[in-house]
């Protein structure tokens, strides 16, 4: 097969695309210096599960005579590459002129402090971790030990991946925590904005198409099934029709509540009380006493098996489909 060419065309190709960003700066990022690196801030996610798991994610064979060793050697990466897309985040809010709250500190200075704060953090992270691992392992029959929730299991990734973006969303980093929540999203199917605040030991069972919005708070040992949305109802509008984004828009749900397949809980004024259970497949947009069960009156379910069937039929009109209904 032949190379292929533009030829000729290639200038008036060039300068078509090169308008074509003149005429809507919304798709590019030019004349600009500062953007946070998105390939890198997913290997600092991976630097940071092995941090969060020694033995099972990245290096294996940890000993204790080699551990200290390997934190050592890790560690420092970690700091060096965790300052560096926190600056760059920063200068790119300063840059792009976003809303942000004042920072007094020149932003070399608060980038230090917030990675420290943050990798300070690592070991209360992990003491959170270990009780969403007993959860899961207490929640699910099926799980054979806790390694294989932590080797194996999609919703454990997410709330790991969650616990280190929401740890940044609190100190005011932009960008950064989504990109991290949106990796393990595309992982994992999970989707659980860095901003949502989510108690001890939680649990996602399954998984996929859990949803969970910017403002949801979710109590202590709340456990989740597949499909379960946690979304917002409305958006409040200002005077001239946008979205007015620091609201509550999402619900609130309490302690040793459980959120059956394909549930859908809606609005910011939305309480789901504590040890309430909501059923599969409902939809939920007023609040909920503690201890109630929410579930949709079973439909009625009618079958028709194939012993019932009488292939002759007892008029030319009839056909031979008359085997009769069996309600259940």
């Amino acid at each position: 097969m032949e190379e292929f060419a533009i030829g000729p065309k290639l200038g008036e190709l060039v300068r078509r695309v090169v308008e074509s960003y003149d005429q809507d700066a919304r798709t590019q990022h030019i004349d600009r210096r500062y953007l946070p690196a998105r390939d890198e801030i997913i290997q600092l996610v991976q630097d940071l599960l092995e941090l969060l798991y020694p033995g099972f994610l990245g290096r294996q064979h940890l000993t204790q005579h080699n551990v200290a060793f390997h934190v050592g050697d890790l560690l420092p990466r970690v700091a060096e590459s965790a300052f560096r897309q926190v600056f760059m985040c920063l200068r790119y809010l300063a840059e792009t002129g976003q809303p942000a709250d004042a920072v007094a500190a020149p932003p070399e200075e608060e980038s230090r402090r917030i990675t420290v704060t943050f990798l300070e953090s690592i070991p209360e992270i992990r003491e959170w971790l270990a009780g969403d691992v007993q959860a899961a392992f207490d929640g699910d029959p099926a799980a054979l030990n806790m390694d294989e929730v932590i080797l194996a299991y999609p919703g454990l990734l997410a709330i790991s991946v969650h616990r280190l973006a929401h740890k940044l969303y609190q100190l005011g980093v932009p960008l950064m925590p989504r990109i991290m929540s949106e990796w393990v999203h595309r992982q994992t199917g999970i989707d659980i904005h860095p901003g949502a605040r989510i108690g001890r030991n939680f649990f996602i069972d399954h998984g996929t198409g859990v949803v969970i919005g910017e403002t949801t708070d979710i109590g202590d040992n709340v456990k989740l099934y597949q499909g379960v949305t946690l979304g917002a109802l409305s958006f409040a509008k200002d005077e001239r029709g946008r979205i007015i984004r620091e609201t509550k828009r999402h619900p609130t749900v309490q302690d040793k509540v459980t959120v059956y397949a394909n549930a859908i809980i809606l609005g910011g004024e939305t309480v789901i009380g504590q040890g309430a259970v909501i059923g599969g497949s409902v939809f939920v947009t007023t609040s909920v006493p503690p201890g109630a069960v929410v579930t949709f009156k079973p439909p009625e379910l009618r079958i028709r098996t194939a012993q019932d069937h009488d292939p002759t039929p007892t008029s030319p009109a009839s056909g031979t489909d008359s085997m009769p209904d069996y309600a259940i």
